[in-house]
């Protein structure tokens, strides 16, 4: 990065140092930390709603198994019953044909009967105790099942309303393609990269026309989005800031980069300031080699990261959470 000649005037640099305060710098990292450790922890909730769910449904196989298993025993349990039943009558019938007999005799046969007909109520009492767990166990697995496809019918209406994010922003950027402008959609994500060869001069942070156009056409897509959050983040080189005054390095110089952006996108009076953060990440964050000149280039970057919101995401894992 060429940055020799680089002379501000000092009432300029006065004027900035107020305006880039280093609390203001320190909060906006760690809101963008906390962000990406909730979104984090919210993309490992989802993969382990998902693994849930498949042993979910191998528990739902395993207990209509049973269930089924149970019923066949139930249907034994049915014609030991009939057969109980048969040899009560032949027992009555004999109850009544002893019935001259001794009293003794006669209450042996009676209390036989009396312990079978026990046992016939005792397991029956069984077997409606453990229908009524099957039962509940069952409405309790259709419940589960019917978050988990609500979850991933959520997913795939945010991946699909970040696959339309991404077409309608390539279709507005699409007279920048080839002059250091990308737009990618990975991790549940939309990336607008904007190589500093469009948007600044070397060692500056005022955006040029044609970054202006850029962003201002942008601008317009996010404004028909308002719920998605936007992290714009500025990238430079390693190779060490040369200026004077105001900036002292470049991760001073990145995040004063990313600042110009958010105020550009905040000239569109539709774009909620809520939904913006702006950050430097300076050097340490190269998506190529810094040995050559080309890789350096790309280095020296804004990404503007487009984020959906989760919050109905984060509701359900809350409730699922909470039932278990």
């Amino acid at each position: 990065m060429n940055k020799k000649n680089f002379i501000i005037p000092a009432f300029i640099l006065a004027f900035i140092v107020s305006c880039v305060p280093a609390k203001k710098f320190t909060d906006l990292e760690e809101k963008y930390a906390e962000l990406e450790n909730r979104n984090n922890t919210l993309e490992n909730q989802l993969t382990d709603c998902r693994e849930e769910k498949t042993q979910t449904l191998k528990d739902l196989t395993d207990l209509k198994t049973s269930n089924e298993t149970l019923a066949e025993e139930i249907k034994s349990l049915e014609k030991n019953l009939d057969a109980k039943n048969k040899n009560l009558q032949q027992l009555q019938n004999s109850y009544n044909a002893l019935e001259s007999n001794s009293s003794a005799v006669l209450a042996e046969n009676s209390k036989r009967n009396r312990d079978l007909l026990n046992q016939l109520e005792e397991k029956e009492k069984t077997l409606t105790k453990e229908q009524k767990r099957l039962e509940q166990l069952k409405k309790d697995l259709d419940g589960r099942s019917r978050r988990i496809d609500e979850l991933e019918g959520l997913i795939a209406a945010k991946d699909e309303k970040m696959q339309a994010l991404k077409q309608s922003v390539s279709n507005a950027l699409t007279n920048f393609e080839g002059k250091g402008l990308t737009v990618e959609q990975r991790n549940g994500k939309v990336y607008v990269s904007m190589e500093n060869k469009l948007l600044f001069s070397s060692g500056s942070w005022a955006v040029g026309k044609q970054g202006q156009q850029a962003v201002k056409q942008l601008a317009a897509v996010l404004a028909e989005n308002n719920d998605i959050n936007v992290l714009i983040e500025g990238h430079t080189d390693n190779v060490p800031y040369g200026g004077n005054g105001a900036l002292q390095n470049n991760w001073d110089l990145s995040t004063k980069r990313a600042t110009s952006i958010v105020n550009l996108l905040q000239q569109n009076g539709k774009i909620n300031a809520e939904r913006l953060t702006a950050a430097g990440r300076g050097e340490y964050a190269p998506i190529a080699s810094n040995s050559s000149a080309e890789g350096k280039a790309k280095n020296r970057r804004i990404e503007v990261i487009l984020t959906p919101k989760y919050d109905e995401l984060s509701r359900l894992l809350s409730e699922e959470n909470r039932d278990r």
